[in-house]
């Protein structure tokens, strides 16, 4: 086994160790959810976003890992209930008991952020921009404003952008956009993603998918 299983498996067992005591989803069941799947229609986390939580890049399916429970907690109820609309998501979702969707966020947030993920490219300058200082011609505030310097995420409410790939991001910002995903706290991304046109959705998330995530705490 090379070094980046053996990263990923002490990571895995941690995680499974950090939520021994968690209700009564053990945390022996909820590894399995995340490799294995529920066996009651939830498939295996891991064929979207990675052993590690790392996610997929190219295929636009993010990060899960170091994120905020709470968060994901919140994101797996509006995939369940309609309010973030996600065919894929959706069914899996609802396939999930509530217990199961709380021992997943914990599962995910206390998983390491992946070293793949430490050193992204450079930075867009009309994205940093936005990012950094907002346009406040059209309300658009700075996007650092909420989600922290370099997007490394403040809370349940405002979650990492670094780290997320530019897909991703450019994704839901969409899906902000054509009313898609409404879970957002006081309808704040849906007045700013409607003033970005498409070239600025472009370059703010090439912005953010480029930040570093050595200074980022490991749960946002």
């Amino acid at each position: 086994m090379n070094r980046r299983w053996d990263v990923i498996a002490a990571s895995l067992l941690a995680a499974v160790a950090s939520l021994a005591g968690t209700g009564s989803a053990h945390a022996q069941d909820t590894a399995q959810i995340a490799t294995q799947g529920n066996g009651k229609g939830a498939p295996p986390c891991l064929g979207c976003h990675g052993v590690d939580g790392a996610g997929q890049a190219a295929a636009g399916f993010p990060r899960l890992a170091a994120l905020d429970a709470t968060y994901l907690r919140r994101q797996l109820d509006s995939f369940a209930d309609g309010s973030r609309e996600n065919p894929v998501m959706k069914p899996i979702a609802t396939a999930l008991s509530s217990e199961e969707r709380q021992a997943l966020a914990n599962y995910y947030s206390h998983l390491p952020l992946p070293p793949t993920l430490a050193h992204p490219t450079a930075p867009d300058s009309r994205g940093a921009l936005l990012a950094t200082r907002g346009r406040w011609s059209q309300q658009v505030p700075a996007c650092e404003q909420c989600h922290g310097p370099g997007g490394v995420g403040v809370g349940a409410a405002f979650p990492p952008l670094a780290g997320q790939s530019a897909a991703y991001i450019t994704a839901q910002l969409k899906a902000w956009q054509q009313g898609s995903r409404h879970n957002d706290p006081l309808a704040l991304m849906q007045h700013i993603s409607k003033a970005l046109d498409e070239e600025d959705i472009k370059a703010v998330a090439a912005w953010f998918a480029a930040q570093p995530l050595d200074h980022a705490e490991t749960t946002p």
